[in-house]
């Protein structure tokens, strides 16, 4: 037996609240799979299971504000003994009801087949991809390095339609209609199909906007008109519909508004969150600070050779140039790369780059690629753009939040020379990218003009020095200067 808690998702956040359950007691989880949606200052969270087994018992309450730590809920191995308290009094008491067939029921429960499937291998991406698209991933056959299931498998996978008979059967009891309005081949995300079934919304009708035409939540909350009544308020008894008015306590009938902050609520507290952990990390690391200018002609030029033949959606930018030479420098110089805990220094093992990304509503975040040293320069532009689009509509993954082990951040887009940012404890380094910018260089003698960028490094005078933040920067610049190995 084991407890699913409340994760920490970085190093200032002390609590959370949990805004929606992605599971419910019985269901059968893996390693990795997405079971809680965790609302922090920062943004709303997906948070995935570190246990296998069957979901016994939710502990945490939708709404509910819980210290990192808490138990939010229980997790056994096998679904005989995921059974939850409150079907487990029912099946005590059967047997006395109906002796000679008592004996039997127990035997049939270890019939269910969730043990069995060993599921397929499958990286962030693709299990966001999967989850997005309500595709079971343990009915997925991968066509990836052994075994590993791909986008293309996912995306195989929806097209065919075929029923995803386990987000479907147990929306609610009471409303019988629900089942025939949101039939398992609409393809929609396991939160579509609970919005819609709260607001008595037909998938049909929906048009959606997801990857291979999924309905988003975004898409059911479209198709409801802001002064329409859901379902739950029509079924209401009139004596009720004035009290749910006025007193407080009937403040839980509507779902989303408590437990969502408001844009500029989250834009105030993830201010104040910032704010706090960028003043500890002043008056805790003994910053230093270093600068190089690094001339990016061999690297545009051969960006620009390999964009002409691609499609216009699959071209390079810069920024994808010196976000991987920057997590090839930080494999290379390990005192750049891990995190100052305890007053020790650890470093890290893989190259999770952290990129700092601005937020519609204010403020900003810095969710992790992982493994960036290892990733193809495509591979990275599309976690680039997933890690991006996902940060700005609030529904980032727990290890994304809380793995980077460097961050870099690029202001180049915004006209900025030269960024010497503030390192996010307990990382030890912050790397900085300016605008690429025409400028005068002289070489052999000669003047020309070339195309450049200040590249700055903020580090920790705890873990490392002057020469090793010198030899990080060079690195950068060096990697530059041979994109083709990139």
């Amino acid at each position: 037996m084991g407890e699913f808690r409340m994760p920490s998702l970085g190093a200032d956040m002390e609590e959370g609240k949990i805004v929606e359950w992605l599971v419910k007691p019985g269901d059968y989880v893996h390693r990795g799979d997405l079971v809680a949606v965790v609302d922090t200052d920062k943004a709303d969270i997906d948070v995935e299971s570190f246990e296998e087994g069957v979901i016994a018992e939710l502990l945490v309450d939708i709404g509910t504000t819980v210290p990192v730590g808490t138990a939010l809920a229980r997790i056994v191995q096998t679904p005989a003994a995921g059974a939850t308290p409150h079907a487990a009094a029912p099946t005590k008491r059967r047997p006395a009801a109906t002796p000679p067939a008592a004996t039997a029921p127990p035997e049939s429960p270890p019939s269910p087949k969730p043990p069995s499937p060993k599921p397929p291998t499958a990286s962030p991406l693709v299990r966001h991809l999967a989850h997005q698209l309500g595709v079971d991933t343990r009915n997925v056959r991968g066509t990836g390095a052994r075994g590993a299931l791909t986008r293309d498998d996912v995306e195989r996978a929806a097209a065919s339609d075929q029923p995803q008979p386990q987000p479907q059967p147990q929306p609610q009891p009471q409303p019988a209609p629900v089942p025939a309005h949101a039939p398992a081949r609409v393809r929609s995300s396991p939160r579509a199909r609970r919005l819609a079934a709260e607001l008595g919304i037909d998938l049909l009708t929906v048009s959606g906007t997801g990857p291979q035409g999924a309905i988003t939540e975004s898409d059911v909350r479209a198709a409801h008109p802001p002064g329409a009544a859901s379902p739950a308020d029509v079924r209401k008894p009139a004596a009720q519909t004035p009290a749910a008015q006025t007193p407080a306590a009937q403040t839980p009938a509507a779902p989303d508004e408590p437990t969502r902050k408001p844009a500029g609520a989250r834009a105030e507290s993830l201010r104040r969150a910032i704010g706090t952990l960028m003043a500890r990390s002043k008056k805790t690391i003994p910053h230093y600070y270093l600068s190089t200018t690094i001339d990016m002609g061999a690297a545009l030029e051969w960006m620009r050779a390999a964009n002409d033949q691609r499609a216009i959606s699959a071209r390079l930018v810069p920024s994808a140039l010196m976000l991987k030479a920057a997590a090839l420098a930080a494999a290379k110089v390990p005192e750049m790369n891990g995190f100052y805990t305890d007053d020790r220094f650890t470093p890290s093992t893989a190259v999770h780059l952290g990129v700092a990304v601005a937020l519609r509503h204010g403020g900003l975040v810095a969710p992790a690629i992982h493994d960036a040293d290892a990733l193809s320069l495509d591979d990275l532009m599309d976690g680039l753009k997933d890690l991006v689009g996902r940060a700005r509509s609030g529904h980032l993954q727990r290890a994304e939040m809380a793995d980077p082990t460097i961050t870099v951040t690029n202001l180049g887009d915004l006209g900025v020379d030269a960024v010497f940012g503030v390192i996010y404890p307990p990382q030890v380094a912050l790397v900085g990218f300016g605008a690429v910018s025409e400028q005068p260089v002289a070489r052999g003698g000669l003047l020309g003009v070339r195309p450049v960028v200040t590249a700055t490094l903020s580090a920790d005078h705890r873990v490392s020095d002057g020469l090793r933040g010198a030899r990080y920067l060079a690195l950068v610049a060096e990697l530059l200067q041979k994109p083709e190995e990139l």
